[in-house]
């Protein structure tokens, strides 16, 4: 069997503790849409739900979901032996890594201490998530 004709990535899903609140915090780094959210499942803390972040009409990217995970821990970035490991993260093209970093970090992300690149840069989101802003 061939693969089939149409195989499109339509979003990227993120685990967090916290998806409505990360949620906001892509929609305005990003300048996307906050498309919309559900409430806390019976059990789920307050913070709990479900999100989602959509690129703006006319722009081809992935959407990015925000699910709740009861038991998310931050990764560590870079990685350490026995620490949790982020084995996907966001790479978010840039056209001026300064002021991006700046805007990242009112937002509410926190700049990496460790930087492997001189062309793009690696902050954690509210959440603990490593993304980075590339040239």
């Amino acid at each position: 069997m061939g693969r089939p004709a149409r195989m499109q990535v339509g979003a990227v899903t993120v685990a967090t503790a916290r998806p409505r609140a990360l949620a906001r915090f892509y929609s305005a780094l990003l300048g996307w849409p906050y498309v919309r959210e559900e409430v806390p499942k019976p059990g789920e803390p307050p913070d709990g739900g479900y999100a989602l972040v959509c690129a703006p009409d006319g722009v081809a990217e992935p959407a990015l979901n925000f699910e709740y995970d009861p038991h998310y821990r931050p990764p560590a970035w870079p990685s350490v032996d026995g620490g949790q490991v982020a084995t996907q993260h966001l790479d978010v093209g840039v056209d001026d890594l300064d002021s991006a970093v700046a805007w990242a970090v009112e937002c509410g992300a926190t700049l990496a201490d460790f930087q492997p690149s001189q062309t793009h840069r690696v902050l954690l989101d509210p959440d603990g998530h490593p993304f980075c802003l590339c040239l």
